[in-house]
């Protein structure tokens, strides 16, 4: 008698539909939405989506059911690689406190930038931190799709024997599978769903006419004619597809078709219901009246929140006040049989919504576990499985845990040192050019009065070298362990001293100008000429400088600091800028000098002077411009020592370039060819 009353329900459901089905198609698209894909947890906000429906759980249930899987077997250490699309970082971020409220510990986790899949560069950083650890390792991604059998192939490659991988997306399979060795080690967690009754008949026997104009569909169906498709869904049809990979015949693209049915009859019993609440309201749903049905689509909200029917399979379906199916989630296992095919084992189920103590359940005798894993990872009976880890701690941040997690050792601290190749391959440039500097210096005050070096201002030429000695000697300031005397000597030092080799070139490149334009008849810069304003130049413009390093040192001085996240297993001695503005107005203001001088210098270099050596001064800010443009990308791209390495660069990279091109030509005249250096010779260079 039940199951005659349910068909008669189920005719009565069908006739009424017939007429007003097609008047509420553009409606149910426009507002009310049913999905039957969508685990995002936000959606199940009802006062942001309060006409938003689905078929299936939410991802804050399946957190909760993977939390339920490690507490049960006693999995401690966990490492995570999942999304960064904004429910999936939420359903992590409430994954790890589940985890750790029952004393286990994340043991890595990365993300990946994408919403769907992790890249091939970004999985294999994750293969190589998990290479040798003894977590458990969740994968998060893929969320309603499915895995490659490659893709498979390459997660357990990566893996230890003896390690579990849990997932929330099943395997493509294919038909061939003997160059695959795939190991029992996958729990994958699948919303609930239940094989529906001729169903298969139904793919095998429909005839899709309303999918002729389809292209896409069309060519889904004439595939499924294909004899490599199992016999439960093979069209009996001829099809002229050449041999392909047929992966929805073999594999897992009837998955959502459940939650389908699902929604098909929660709508259907919805629209029921409204219309049956017509009738007993007096009112005749005819062809006439049917077009009030467009301009009422709010009202089938009413009767999908909270709606209780039962489907096709007499199964007891609900919408909770959320407008989400209370359903959960099977737990399966993947095996690889020996015959060469892979199977799902449902081994477990998660119903959030039973009674407390009976949400969780796991058949342990149908899990079919790697040999190695039995015989390493568990000590196994019918009542009990101990882990060979009961508690884990997390280790002091000057600390890290050893090869077997299960103690925890000292990190290593690194910093850039003299007595490390880098360390000892800059201090030996560094006291070279020093060295070369010094000698250059001795050059000129011995041949003080030669022509060759009394042209453009000798004084300046004398604070030029005086401060590239100095910039060669603060890049040691940069080699050693840090502290807080040689964080707040080091950009502060280099910054003055910069300062003013630039502004000495300035003033030598201003210098220049002024003396073309006093040969001039009636010139009035005649006065400009001599030593007074190339040291004002100098003393104002290093001044500013020496001005803002005080500010910074005053405001926010560099620090040394203990970085223990830049690199797994060390503690970086690093100095820290205190305050990055300053740090760049530093290095903007030299910059500003140097763009300045080098323009006046580029406009000069061809003024007929007796002593011009713009051309010199213009090649080495060019190459100093050149060295600082390209330090910004590769020091922000640097770590740990690495990152002072490119600082130190820069520095004797730059002073070298001034050094080279200003004065070296000078000493090969000095020193080679000394019948050159008179005033007559010196108006030809």
């Amino acid at each position: 008698m039940a199951g005659s009353r349910h068909r008669k329900r189920a005719a009565d459901i069908n006739g009424s539909l017939q007429g007003s089905l097609h008047h509420w198609q553009s409606a149910l698209q426009a507002d009310l939405k049913v999905s039957y894909i969508s685990q995002n947890l936000y959606m199940s906000d009802p006062v942001k989506y309060p006409y938003f429906y689905r078929t299936i759980p939410n991802e804050l249930h399946l957190c909760a059911a993977i939390d339920k899987l490690l507490k049960y077997f006693g999995w401690k250490w966990v490492n995570i690689i999942s999304t960064n699309d904004e429910s999936s970082v939420r359903a992590i971020e409430i994954m790890k406190e589940g985890i750790e409220r029952n004393g286990g510990c994340i043991a890595l986790h990365q993300s990946c930038p994408h919403q769907s899949i992790c890249s091939s560069v970004e999985l294999q950083k994750f293969y190589r931190a998990i290479k040798q650890s003894s977590a458990v390792n969740i994968y998060y991604s893929n969320k309603n799709g499915a895995f490659f059998l490659h893709d498979l192939w390459n997660l357990q490659a990566n893996v230890k024997r003896g390690r579990v991988f849990i997932t929330i997306a099943e395997v493509e399979k294919k038909d061939n599978l003997k160059h695959f060795n795939i190991r029992n080690k996958f729990f994958i967690f699948k919303p609930y769903k239940k094989a529906m009754p001729n169903f298969y008949k139904f793919i095998r026997e429909m005839i899709p006419v309303r999918l002729a104009s389809d292209v896409n569909s069309k060519h889904w169906w004439k595939v499924l004619c294909d004899s490599r498709c199992p016999k439960k869904i093979r069209r009996d049809c001829n099809s002229t597809l050449k041999k392909v990979v047929v992966a929805h015949c073999l594999g897992t693209f009837l998955g959502s078709s459940y939650s389908v049915y699902n929604a098909v009859y929660a709508v259907a019993h919805a629209l029921h219901n409204m219309i049956m609440s017509g009738s007993r309201n007096g009112i005749t749903w005819t062809r006439e009246n049917m077009d009030v049905l467009d301009s009422l689509p709010w009202k089938l909200h009413r009767y999908m929140r909270r709606l209780h029917f039962k489907n096709g399979l007499e199964e007891e379906m609900y919408l909770d006040e959320n407008g989400d199916l209370t359903s959960g989630y099977n737990i399966l296992n993947l095996n690889f049989l020996p015959n060469i095919t892979l199977e799902y084992k449902v081994v477990g189920r998660y119903n959030p919504h039973a009674p407390p103590g009976q949400d969780f359940t796991i058949d342990e005798k149908a899990i079919i576990w790697e040999n190695s894993f039995t015989q390493v990872r568990f000590k196994l009976s019918e009542v009990l499985i101990q882990t060979d880890m009961d508690t884990c701690t997390t280790c002091p941040d000057d600390q890290w845990s050893n090869q077997k997690r299960d103690a925890c050792i000292s990190k290593m601290i690194t910093f850039l040192s003299f007595e490390e190749p880098l360390g000892i391959i800059l201090t030996s440039i560094s006291m070279f050019f020093f060295l070369i500097t010094t000698a250059i210096l001795g050059i000129f005050i011995y041949y003080r009065d030669t022509p060759i070096v009394r042209a453009n201002n000798r004084h300046i030429s004398y604070i030029l070298l005086i401060s590239l000695i100095l910039c060669f000697l603060c890049s040691l300031i940069f080699i050693g362990q840090p502290n807080e005397v040689s964080c707040i000597l080091r950009h502060a030092t280099f910054g003055i001293t910069f300062s003013i080799a630039l502004s000495s070139i300035l003033a030598k490149t201003i210098t220049v100008v002024i003396a073309f334009q006093a040969t001039k008849p009636g010139s009035k810069l005649r006065k400009w000429m001599g030593s007074r304003v190339s040291n004002s130049i100098v003393l104002s413009c290093s001044l500013i400088q020496t001005v803002l390093c005080l500010a910074w040192l005053f405001t926010a001085p560099p620090f040394a600091y203990l970085n223990m996240r830049s690199e797994i297993g060390t503690i970086l001695i690093e100095c820290n800028e205190g305050s990055v503005i300053a740090f760049y107005c530093v290095l903007g203001y030299l910059g500003f000098l140097a763009g300045v001088s080098f323009i006046i210098a580029f406009l000069a270099r061809n003024l007929p002077d007796s002593f011009n050596e713009a051309k010199n001064i213009t090649f080495s800010l060019l190459v100093v411009c050149s060295v600082w443009i390209s330090f910004i990308p590769t020091y922000l791209s640097s770590k740990g020592k690495y990152m002072v390495a490119v600082e130190i660069f820069a520095i004797l990279a730059s002073s070298a370039g001034l050094l080279v091109c200003i004065f070296i030509p000078k000493c090969y005249i000095i020193l080679l060819r000394p019948e050159r250096n008179n005033k007559k010779d010196l108006r030809k260079i």
